[in-house]
This record gives C-alpha cells, structure tokens and sequence, in this order.
C-alpha cells in the first residue's frame, strides 16, 4: 500500500515565496530611507552639492518633473571670475541657416536694450576673428554665440570661416593657450535631439574650444531642442528664454558677487534633457572605463590635463593636449608588425582619431599635412616665417608635410608628448612616394581654398597659395625614415617646388645616401651626451655615436646645410664650447637659434617660464658662440619668432652683404642638371645663393619684418611670450 506524500506547494513553496516577497519589500523600504537620508544631508562643499544635483535630479518613473525642479543652471563646477567688473558692451554673434538663431539674437538685443546696456549684433560671416577677440576691447566685452547645428554636425554657412578658425587655433600647437585670456562668452546651441550621435555639437565644440583658448565662461552652455519630447522646458524657444533669463540675471549682480561656471567636463549642458541622460554614477563609470579600456576614444573634452607646452620641430613651439590613449599606444613601439599576414600599418586608428583633432590631413598610413600659421598669415598680408627673411621663402606657398609620422626619440619638449608612432627602423606598411605627395598637394589646396571669402586675405595670393612651390618636411616625426625619400624628394623638384628637410641625428647613413635638396637640416637639441639623453631621450643605445657620425655625414654633403639650436636657459644655454666644437665637426652653413617657447603647464615636462629665454638672450648667445667659432657672424634676425641665423663669412658674405636668400630657379636648374647626369652634374650651395635684402640683415630697424607687409599690433600690448 501506497503512502501519499504530502504535497510541496503547502510544505516549502509557498513559505519560501513570503520570505522573498518580504525581503523585497524590506530591502526597498532601506533603499529609499538610504536615498532620502542622503539628500537631506547638507552640502559641506560645492563638488558634493553638484554631484548630487546630477545624480538625484535625473528623471524617475514615480516622479517624471523632478528633473525641473531641481533644475537649476548650476551644470559643472565653479570658480571665481578673473574679472573685476561686469562687461560694459555686449556682443551677440551669431550663425543661422533658417533664421532662428538671428531671431533669438534679436530677441536677446531686446531685452538687453530694455536694461540700457550697449549691445550689437553681428552675424559671424562678417566677424574678424582677431579683430574682435584679441585686444583691449575684448577685455570689456561679454561674448554671446548663438550657433545653430545642421545635417551631420556641420555649422552654418554663416559661420564656418569663424567655427574652422577656432578650431585651428584651440588645435594648433602653435598658438597660446592664453589667446583669448581676455575674453568672456557664454554659447546657446540650437539643435534636435533626435540627430543623438550630432545633436548640439557646433554649440559644445564652440564653448570647449573658446574655453581651451584660456576664454573664461561668463555663463554655462546652453543647448536648445527642438525635439519637444526631450526639450528640458518644452520647445527650444523655452529653452532658451530659460537660459537668457540666467544671463540677465548675472548681469544685474556686481562682478564680485558672480563666479565663473566652468561648464561640464563633457559638454553636458543645463538645459537639455539630452545632456541629462548622459549623466551616470560616477562609481559605475569607473567600473566601466577599467572593463572596457580598450575602447577609449580621444575627447578633446577631457579636463584630465591643463595646457601643455610643445616645440614643433617647424616652429619650435606652443602647447597642445594630447590624449593619454595615444601615448599608450605610442610607447609600445609597434613590436607587433604583422597582423593576420600583412604588414601593421603606422597610424591605429587611435592615433589616426587624435592626430585628426589636431587639425592634421592624414595621407594614407603614415604621412600627414598641416597649415603652418604663417601660412594663414601671410594670405591675409600679415608677414611670414623667419624662412621668408633668412631664406626669401613665400609663406603663403609653403606647404609643411612628413612622409614619416614615426620618430627614433621621445624629446621631453615634443609637443604631442609621444602620441606619435616611433621606432629605430621602419618596420610598417609602406605607402608609395606618389600616393603620398599628390595627397598632400590636394589636401593642402583643399585647406588654402578655406580662406576663400575670409576677411583680410588678399584674392591674387589665395590663388597663389592653391600651388605651393616650398615643402618644408618637418612637420612632425623623422622624414628621413621614409624609405623613399629620395624619390619623394625627386617628385617635389619635378614639380618645381623646394624642400627644406630636417632630421634628428639619428640616421647617419641615411644622411649619406640622401640626395640633394634645397637645405637640410640637423636639430642639435643639446651639445654632450648627458643633455643629449636628458633632453631628446632617443631609443637607440648608441645615440651619441650616431649623433656625431650623422653630423659628420652632413658636412659631406655639398648644399645648404643647417645647424637647428633650441635655447632652453638653465639647460643648455651655458654649453657654448661644447655647441662650438660639434659646429666645427659638422660645418654647416648656417645655424639657426632659437629660443624655446612656453604656453602652459605639464605634467610631462619640468619647463617654467623661468627655462623661456628673451630675444635679446638669444642674440647675446648668437654673440658668444661666435667667439668660438672662426668664420661665422650674425647674418639675419626675425625677432617675432624669437630667432637668430649665423652664417659661414667664407661663403656667404660678399661684397660688403650676406647672400644667405636662395636663387630657387637656379636650384631646379641645378637639379635638372643632375637628375640628367645620373648624379655626376654636382653643385655646392654657393651656386644658388642671393642676396639678403636689408630689412632682414641683423641689427635692421625692420627686425627681420618685411616691410612689404602690414605688420598687424595687438589693440592691447600683450605678455611677452618669447615669439609665441
């Protein structure tokens, strides 16, 4: 007979299920006493106030409008204004496609009007840049952009020469960090939502970028949205009614009493639900950054560094950021070269996404082009580089590349702090020397053809620009690297263009088997083996060998040869023996000297303004070290690049003047001829010299300015920042 079992359900399920339905509830009734504790607690200091505002303000299914209630302009952290006094005079600027930012500018002038403040209006198709933003006005003027963001996150017409300049200058290593010390502004971005990947993104890009110039934030980033179901007050029209009611309110307060909004790290804005939702616990996304490194992108929102200096091997100065991704990749030195049986190409595409926020055009997969800043110059007829008074070159027909994106040292002063590739061989797929210079050519055009329109630049040198007939090859990197740099080089000279190449000193039989351009450089960062190894920190163990015998390399070559000096006071400028002997083992021509340039601050670098030495300490070296040397004198000057040129007497001065200028259609005749003769036509660089004409000869009233151009002054005599 059967015993019947008693039935589980009534046994064991059902209490088990009342214990988990009490701990439930139990656990949520301590979650919320636990939340509720902690938003009572009061607010010891400004970043807990924030952090919390963002995390218990976001929107929650039991209560969808807490989000505007504790709404309260306050996005990002706070600090106190650098300023004095309220601005006297307003400018509103701003860039329309359909009319609506010109309305909310005129809406905005309106109400301004009604407090009797002098305000304008002024549409950025007709704003010079430098004009408005740089000079004593500035100092009492608040900025306000009113930019709207169109298909595929481009500006409009209107104000993309402005949007591009910005760019370019928060991006350019050449320009200072403190461009726009001077300047307040505060940004209102129209966009919609439902574009999520772009929404809002000429708006974020202008605040980020006006704040990367050293811009302060009169106010926090505003965002419109059209898209009515995520717009934060209801329609973009109250959203910014919203945010211009902020800006009126700080403008009744006296200057003292306001702080400056710093705005959030990411662009998250105070006015849009969009910006909102981006906000996470802060815990979890640390959690996330460790699981997913590999996916880190570069954002040039990050405020993770402050400005960093840099030295361009072209302009040997200014500071840019760079992204620490980069620097990882960078540091592994490509030891893995192939992948899935192909040779690894040279740019990651992290590499390739940091470089391209630079404003570099990348040319296949290791070359790259840029605008040099004298080029942009001297378009708008506003003088050109110190190569056009020691060399007569025409700035605004230069084009500055590299064929090799790599290096073989980690200079302490790089100005990208090692994001670039690097290596003491070239162990990378190879791009043909064809691809590369008609890339560069087309590239370059297409960034000279930008100017088109701009104020100030002159209409018969735009044309002239579109066809370069200079290639300085330093823009980053070691171009000699280049296995064909020959044929590069070979492909410039057909095409008529000159080439001014610089090396590293690393690559001494490379130096050998180069054959002959315009002028050819060698940087000598530091003149003993110890500074060498301090100041370039080259990856090969023999560096010091290799640096001599590539200086001995160069006095064999039969044109015109360069010495390149950086001065950085208390480093090297006491080694003026030391320089002189390394001068007499390698005979160059000339030698450029130039002082190093501070803009910021790094952690990667110990410079101080204390290391930045003056014009006139750079010509008292120029002094010296000629005392040392037999048969040099100071040829030429170019005081705004803070930078001096000594010459070879013997050679280059000649009756009575220096003839340190280059006879570029006598160079291409010269080449032809040697090209012809399979190399046997030889040549020296006293064949192609010219004159130096007087206002670019040392001690010239001129100072090295040609007085062709109009020398364009700052409104208001800025810091001096050594020829930044």
């Amino acid at each position: 007979m059967k015993v019947a079992q008693p039935p589980l359900i009534g046994s064991f399920f059902l209490p088990s299920l009342g214990l988990a339905v009490l701990s439930l509830i139990v656990g949520y009734w301590v979650t919320r006493k636990k939340k509720d504790n902690i938003k009572s607690e009061p607010n010891t200091n400004e970043s807990s106030s924030s952090l919390a505002n963002e995390l218990y303000s976001m929107p929650t299914a039991d209560n969808p409008k807490k989000k505007k209630k504790k709404h309260a302009c306050n996005c990002g952290s706070t600090q106190a204004s650098n300023f004095d006094e309220q601005p006297s005079r307003i400018k509103i600027m701003y860039g329309t496609l359909m009319g609506k930012s010109k309305k909310f500018a005129e809406i905005l002038l309106g109400h301004l009007a009604e407090d009797g403040m002098e305000v304008s209006v002024i549409n950025l198709k007709e704003c010079d840049s430098e004009d408005n933003f740089v000079g004593s006005d500035a100092k009492d003027t608040l900025f306000i952009f009113i930019v709207s963001t169109y298909a595929e996150g481009t500006s409009p017409d209107d104000a993309q020469w402005f949007y591009k300049w910005l760019e370019d200058s928060a991006f350019d290593f050449r320009v200072p960090k403190t461009l726009l010390a001077d300047v307040r502004f505060s940004v209102f971005g129209l966009g919609n939502s439902l574009y999520s990947e772009n929404y809002n993104v000429v708006g974020r890009n202008i605040d980020n970028w006006l704040s990367q110039l050293g811009a302060e934030r009169y106010s926090p980033l505003g965002l419109g949205d059209e898209n009515v179901v995520e717009s934060l007050h209801g329609n973009i029209e109250a959203d910014f009614d919203h945010w211009s009611e902020g800006i009126l309110n700080l403008l009744k307060k006296p200057q003292h009493t306001t702080v400056n909004k710093t705005g959030c790290s990411k662009g998250n804005d105070c006015c849009s639900k969009k910006g909102k939702k981006k906000i996470t616990n802060p815990f979890q996304k640390k959690k996330n950054n460790i699981l997913e490194e590999t996916d880190v992108t570069y954002d040039t929102d990050s405020d993770s560094d402050s400005n960093e200096p840099v030295l361009d091997l072209e302009d040997l100065g200014s500071f840019v950021r760079v992204e620490n991704k980069a620097v990882e990749d960078s540091e592994e030195e490509e030891e893995i070269n192939v992948e899935n049986g192909e040779t690894r190409e040279m740019l990651t595409p992290q590499l390739r996404e940091s470089l391209t926020k630079q404003g570099y055009r990348l040319i296949g997969t290791h070359s790259g082009v840029k605008l040099c800043r004298w080029t942009k110059a001297m378009l708008r007829g506003r003088g050109g580089c110190y190569k056009h008074t020691f060399y007569g070159i025409e700035s605004h027909r230069c084009m500055e590349t590299t064929p090799s994106l790599a290096c073989a040292n980690k200079c302490v002063f790089c100005w990208r702090h090692h994001s670039n590739p690097v290596g003491t061989e070239w162990r990378w797929k190879m791009d043909p020397a064809e691809l590369i210079l008609e890339g560069a050519l087309e590239q370059h055009a297409k960034m000279i053809n930008q100017f088109k329109g701009v104020p100030g630049v002159q209409p018969e040198r735009l044309v002239e620009g579109m066809s370069p007939v200079h290639c300085a090859l330093s823009l980053v990197g070691e171009p000699i690297m280049y296995p064909e740099i020959n044929r590069f080089l070979r492909m410039l000279h057909e095409k008529k263009i000159s080439s001014f190449l610089v090396t590293n000193a690393q690559f001494p039989e490379a130096i050998r088997q180069l054959e002959p351009c315009t002028q050819l450089y060698v940087s000598v960062d530091a003149s003993t083996k110890e500074s060498l190894k301090r100041i370039d920190r080259p990856l090969f163990k023999d560096f010091w060998e290799r640096f001599l015998d590539s200086l001995r390399a160069l006095s064999a070559k039969g044109q015109r040869t360069v010495y390149r000096l950086t001065l950085v006071k208390a480093w090297n400028v006491e080694e003026l023996e030391s320089y002189a002997n390394l001068v007499k083992l390698g005979e160059p021509d000339f030698i450029e000297i130039k002082g190093v340039t501070f803009c910021g601050t790094s952690k990667a670098s110990t410079l101080t303004m204390e290391n930045i030495p003056w014009h006139h300490e750079v010509v008292t070296f120029g002094e010296k070290i000629c005392t040392y040397l037999e048969g040099y004198g100071l040829a030429a000057e170019h005081e705004h690049s803070n930078c001096i040129l000594l010459a070879k007497r013997s050679k280059f001065f000649r009756d009575g003047r220096w003839n340190t200028w280059i006879d570029y259609d006598k160079f291409h005749q010269l080449m032809l001829e040697y090209y012809l003769s399979e190399g046997k036509a030889s040549f020296t660089s006293e064949d192609y010299m010219a004159p130096t004409p007087d206002w670019a000869m040392f001690g010239s009233p001129e100072r090295g300015f040609d007085p062709l151009e109009n020398r364009w002054h700052r409104k208001q005599p800025k810091r001096d920042i050594s020829g930044c």
